[in-house]
Order: structure tokens, then sequence, then C-alpha cells
């Protein structure tokens, strides 16, 4: 029997974080190289009194505070994902990002502005602060926003690629085959395609922002629901809450190893290993001895 190809998405996996810090070092490089060229071009066209030097500082510091702050955004972006449905509730959060992405990004140019300038013996002028903040803050937003928009594809790429898990609805006609509040399978969507996937053969679920990945067979499925939530729609006889973060299937748990605190991990029958915090460590071990039983 041949062993099973691996998919575009588990191919892609042992790459994503080159892929994803060079993508945001290019970009800045890119950017940086292209903008100074333009503005020493134009500084020369128009004979202005500035040395070659200085428009390639000004690029090179905004560009180097926007490759510092992609991390803090993509965090930002993935605690308030932004979709179709959420986007009034989401939106007030992620205007007063901007103002704070944006203040921080000029206070850490200017910075790096004003050491450049000194280890050339001049001093740096920004100009006046209200006018020059309020100018910086309508042109970072406008970055700010590409930047969450192509990070939101990026992720939605992602989902395609792995699949992407949803619960079933009712059906236009006719009852529910099986019960909506107590799901029984999921369906999942792939690249095109929909299967079902059985509740039970679900091994640990995560919450991962407006997400909570289903992990089945050694494959996340990303579900967009709290973690709160789903917990209540799944079987209390299979399924226990072990952490903040984490339900686990109860038939998966191999072992219980007691931490210092309280807490425990939980060795899964696949080698998988995830907390348990001391709020369900006592409650989890009855769990387990009852299903044992």
């Amino acid at each position: 029997m041949s062993a099973r190809r691996p998919t575009p998405y588990e191919r892609y996996l042992p790459w994503r974080r080159w892929v994803e810090v060079g993508f945001w070092v290019g970009l800045t490089v890119v950017n940086a190289i292209a903008n100074s060229f333009t503005v020493v071009t134009d500084i020369r066209k128009n004979d202005l009194p500035y040395a070659t030097w200085e428009p390639v500082v000004w690029e090179w510091s905004s560009g180097l505070m926007w490759l510092a702050l992609a991390w803090p955004i993509v965090w930002f972006s993935r605690r308030f994902p932004i979709h179709w449905d959420n986007w009034p509730r989401q939106l007030p959060w992620h205007l007063l990002a901007s103002v704070v992405v944006s203040l921080v990004h000029v206070l850490g140019m200017v910075g790096l502005r004003t050491l450049a300038y000194a280890s050339q013996g001049q001093a740096y002028d920004f100009g006046d602060w209200p006018r020059e903040l309020f100018y910086e803050y309508v042109k970072d937003v406008r970055t700010y926003v590409g930047m969450v928009v192509l990070i939101s594809f990026y992720r939605l790429l992602l989902r395609r690629l792995q699949g992407e898990a949803s619960l079933l609805s009712e059906p236009d006609e006719g009852p529910p085959v099986e019960p909506l509040d107590r799901p029984e399978r999921f369906l999942v969507r792939k690249l095109g395609r929909e299967f079902l996937v059985a509740a039970g053969d679900i091994e640990w679920l995560q919450a991962s922002g407006n997400y909570v990945n289903l992990r089945v067979r050694g494959h996340d499925y990303p579900l967009r629901s709290t973690i709160a939530g789903i917990e209540a729609r799944l079987d209390p006889r299979v399924f226990a809450r072990v952490h903040r973060s984490y339900i686990v299937n109860l038939g998966q748990v191999a072992s219980i190893e007691p931490l210092d605190a309280g807490e425990a991990r939980l060795h899964l029958k696949d080698g998988t290993v995830l907390p348990c915090s001391r709020r369900y460590r006592q409650e989890l071990r009855g769990r387990i001895d009852g299903v044992a039983a």
C-alpha cells in the first residue's frame, strides 16, 4: 500500500515561517530602495538643498519601523479578526490600533532619524508636531489597512488549503437528520470539496482567536466559534475542557503527568502533549477513571 501523498498545505508548512518572515523583510527592502531612489531623483531634479543620504535615512527609518510593527499587527489582527459578520464590532478596535501604530511608527522613525543625523553632526527637525503627526497618520492608516487586508487574505488562503470546518445547518425542508445542538458530524470544506468529520474523531480542540481548531487525524480544521461556544455543543461524555484554550477527547488521553502548582500535562495516545490547568485537573482525573472503568 503506497504512502499517502502530502497535501499542498502540508508541503508548505516547513517553509511557512521562512516565507512569512522573508515576505515582510523583502517588502521592506524593496520599498525602501524604490522610495529612496524616487525621492533622491526628485531632489536632484528640483535642485533641493538635501544631501543624498538624507532621503535614504527617511525611507529606511520608516521602513524599519514598519518591519518592527508587522508582528504586533499580525498578532492584533489574529486577536481581533475582521469578517463580514463582525466588522462593526471590530472596527473601533482597529481604529484605535491604527492610532497607536502610527504614533509608535512616528516616534521610532524620528528617533532613528535623530540618531542618523547626529552621526553626521547635524540635527533632525521633524517640524510642527501636531500638523506632522496628523499628516503621518493619514499615510499610516492606509498602510495599516493594507497590511490587515493582506494578512486576512493570507489567512483565508491558508484555511482554504488546510480545510475549514463548520457546523451542519438546518435543512431548507424537513427536520435535521441529527440534533443541531449536539452535533455528531462537522462539515469540512477544502479546496472546493466538502466532506463530513465525525465528532468522535476529533482528538482535541484549541482556541485560536475567533476560531477553534479541530484536530482530526493529524489535521487542523478551523471552526469559527469560541471555545466556550463549541464546548457547550459537544457531548460531555466524550469531551472535557482541560484548559482555557483546550478541549480533549477523553478517549485519546493515555496518561496524566502531575506538575507543580497543581497543573498537569496530558499525554495523548498519538504522542501529543497538552496542558491541563489546576482548575480542571481533579475533575478530569475522575472522568478519565470513569471512562477507563
